[in-house]
C-alpha cells in the first residue's frame, strides 16, 4: 500500500486531483468517495497499479499519470502487455520498459516491418527506444552494422563560422543519438565507431550508397526535404532495417518547403513491410509537463483552444 500510495502519499493526492475524488485507507481498504464517473476512474487506476505494485514495480507519479491514459482510453486490461515489455537493457543493466500503448505499437511495427516511418512529439522515446532495438539487433546478430543518420539543417554558412573540421561542426546535431548510444553500450561505442560497425554521420554522407545487413535510423526526419527522403530510402539494402522519426510540430525547413518526412508518410501509406506510426501526447514519458505542453499545443492546432486562450471543449 505505502507503494501504491507513493513517498508522502502524493500518488493518492494526484489521483485525487485526476479524477476528482477523496482517496482514503481505512482496514487496509482504499476508501474512495466522489461523482460515481470520477469514482470508478479511480478505482479502474488504483486496481490496475495494483498489478504493477504487486510485481515490483516502482509507482511514481508518472507511472500513475501513463496508467490513467490507459484507463481513460479504455485498455486498462493491457497493462500487463504494455508494462511488461522490455525493449532494451542499458549498459548499467537496468531493464527499458515501454510506458504506452503507443511505444508498445512502434517497437512491434519495428519487429514486423523493414521500413518504419514514425511521427511524434517530443519524449515519445522515438530516437531512444530506435536505438534500443538497432543496438538488440546488432548483439543479436541480426545486423552487421548500425547507421545513425539526422539533417544538419544549418550545416551552410552559419555552421562555417564555428571553429574546427566538419566533423567538429556536425557533432552538436548529432549528440543526441550519441547520448542513447552510451545509454545503452557505454563508451565501449567509441571504439565500434573506430572499427566501422557504428556509423554516425550528416544525412548528406548517405548520398550514392548502398546500406547492407545494417539497421539505419534518421532522426529529425521532420528536417528533410521530399527529395532528401527519397535518396535516403532508396539507400535501403539487403537484410537492413531502416527507422525514420521526427516531430511533425517541429519543422525548421525554409517557409514552403514541405518536409519529407510528411510526404513520405502520405505516399508510402499502404505498402507492405512500411509501417506508418503515430505517436500523441499520451505516449510522452519525460516529465509529467511535458506531457501537459504537448496535449495543449495538440489542442490549440485542433483548433480547441480560441485566440484569446479560452478552451473550446464541452
Amino acid at each position: 500500500m505505502a507503494s501504491l500510495f507513493g513517498e508522502l502519499d502524493e500518488n493518492a493526492r494526484f489521483i485525487e486531483k485526476e479524477c476528482g475524488v477523496s482517496v482514503g485507507l481505512e482496514n487496509g481498504f482504499v476508501t474512495l468517495s466522489g461523482e460515481r464517473e470520477g469514482v470508478d476512474t479511480a478505482a479502474r487506476l488504483i486496481n490496475a497499479l495494483g498489478v504493477l505494485a504487486g510485481r515490483g514495480e516502482e509507482i511514481d507519479r508518472r507511472v500513475v499519470a501513463h496508467t490513467l491514459s490507459l484507463v481513460e482510453s479504455g485498455q486498462a486490461d493491457n497493462i500487463d502487455e504494455v508494462y511488461g515489455a522490455v525493449a532494451a537493457v542499458t549498459n548499467r543493466g537496468k531493464k527499458v520498459r515501454v510506458k504506452s500503448p503507443g511505444q508498445l505499437g512502434y517497437l512491434k511495427a519495428i519487429k514486423e516491418n523493414t521500413v518504419v516511418i514514425a511521427i511524434g512529439p517530443a519524449g515519445t522515446g522515438k530516437t531512444f527506444l530506435a536505438v534500443a532495438r538497432a543496438v538488440s539487433a546488432l548483439r543479436a546478430g541480426e545486423v552487421q552494422k548500425i547507421i545513425l543518420t539526422r539533417p544538419a539543417i544549418e550545416a551552410g554558412e552559419k555552421l562555417g563560422y564555428l571553429p574546427g573540421d566538419l566533423q567538429m561542426k556536425v557533432d552538436p546535431y548529432l549528440r543526441p543519438l550519441y547520448d542513447a548510444l552510451e545509454e545503452f553500450m557505454g563508451e565501449s561505442y567509441l571504439r565500434l565507431i573506430e572499427r566501422g560497425i557504428l556509423e554516425i554521420a550528416p544525412l548528406a554522407y548517405m548520398r550514392g550508397r548502398t546500406l547492407k545487413s545494417a539497421f539505419v535510423i534518421l532522426d529529425e526526419a521532420q528536417n528533410t526535404t521530399p527529395e532528401q527522403m527519397k535518396m535516403f530510402l532508396t539507400r535501403l539494402g539487403e537484410g537492413s532495417k531502416m527507422v525514420v522519426e521526427g516531430d511533425s510540430t517541429q519543422i525548421d525547413l525554409p517557409a514552403g518547403r514541405k518536409s519529407g518526412l510528411l510526404d513520405a508518410a502520405d505516399k508510402l501509406t499502404g505498402i507492405d513491410k512500411i509501417a506508418i506510426v503515430r505517436l500523441g501526447g499520451t505516449d510522452v514519458v519525460r516529465h509529467e509537463l511535458v506531457q501537459k505542453i504537448v496535449t495543449a499545443y495538440e489542442k490549440a492546432d485542433k483548433g480547441e483552444i480560441k485566440e484569446d486562450g479560452q478552451s473550446n471543449i464541452g
